[in-house]
C-alpha cells in the first residue's frame, strides 16, 4: 500500500476537476481526497495499491489533459487514515 500526493497546476479550478476526479475514484480501489488550494492548484491524495493509484491517475490525466500544465508528485507509505475518497472544501 502506498500514498501518492499530486499537486496539479494549470486551468484546474472551475472546470469540474474535483467532482470528476471523485467520480473516477469510485471505479478504483483507492482512498483519499481532492481539494482546491488557494494558489489555484489542486491537491490529490490517494492511497491504495500502486497499480490502482497508477490507473486512477492515468484516467484523471487523460480526462484533463487540456487543463493540466504541470504536476508534482510525491509517493510514500500509506497511512490508512482514509475510509473512502472525498472532496474537501
Amino acid at each position: 500500500m502506498q500514498r501518492t500526493i499530486v499537486l496539479f497546476s494549470g486551468h484546474v479550478q472551475g472546470v469540474g476537476f474535483r467532482y470528476t476526479t471523485h467520480s473516477i475514484a469510485r471505479r478504483y480501489d483507492v482512498t483519499g481526497y481532492v481539494q482546491n488550494l488557494a494558489d489555484r492548484r489542486v491537491e490529490l491524495v490517494a492511497e491504495g495499491e500502486r497499480q490502482e493509484i497508477d490507473a486512477f491517475l492515468r484516467e484523471v490525466r487523460e480526462r484533463f489533459f487540456n487543463h493540466i500544465r504541470d504536476e508534482r508528485a510525491d509517493t510514500g507509505p500509506a497511512t490508512g487514515e482514509f475510509v473512502g475518497f472525498e472532496i474537501r472544501h
